[in-house]
């Protein structure tokens, strides 16, 4: 089966797809900022706050370790957030882009 070539430079100054990349990265960067903050809060926090993060919630589990669980947390929601967006819009976005194509 022979391959179908593209023209990448026309579509890479497609409205579309501009609109589609410049949406993309707006939305990572956000989101990658405030994970890599909410991430090294943890090992900051700890170095320069360990009152803080000793402070006993619950029995033996201080708020170091909801801290520490609440990145998983975090993480996951991000996902499935993530999932959520690409789903409404890059989707629709990429679809309408291949549809001007007709790729």
């Amino acid at each position: 089966m022979a391959e179908r070539a593209y023209d990448w430079t026309a579509i890479a100054q497609n409205p579309k797809f501009i609109e589609l990349h410049n949406k993309k990265t707006a939305f990572l960067f956000g989101w990658w900022i405030f994970s890599t903050v909410y991430y090294f809060l943890l090992p900051i926090g700890a170095a320069y706050a360990p009152s803080l993060f000793k402070i006993k919630v619950l029995g033996t589990i201080n708020f170091g370790y909801i801290f520490a669980l609440s990145q998983f947390i975090v993480s996951w929601g991000l996902a499935h957030y993530y999932a959520h967006v690409a789903n409404r819009d890059f989707d629709r976005l990429t679809k309408e882009l291949v549809a001007e194509l007709h790729l």
